[in-house]
């Protein structure tokens, strides 16, 4: 199982965290950009929710803990 690697896990956690953080300042309407996902409340509370999961995931990564 590819997300049984602590390396997998670890990549795929700062991944979802750095993702979690631009729809966190997407949402916020902090980058002064037009579109669908700026301005929007729903899109902070999804980015912060991605950005715990993403640190969870890599934490539990370099502590070497499988998940399943």
């Amino acid at each position: 199982m590819l997300l049984g690697r602590p390396t997998a896990r670890l990549a795929l956690g700062v991944i979802l965290a750095l993702l979690g953080g631009l729809w966190i300042l997407q949402g916020l309407d902090v980058l002064g950009q037009d579109g669908g996902m700026n301005g929007r409340g729903e899109w902070t509370l999804i980015g912060a929710v991605a950005l715990v999961a993403g640190l969870a995931l890599a934490a539990s990564a370099l502590r070497g803990r499988r998940r399943l």
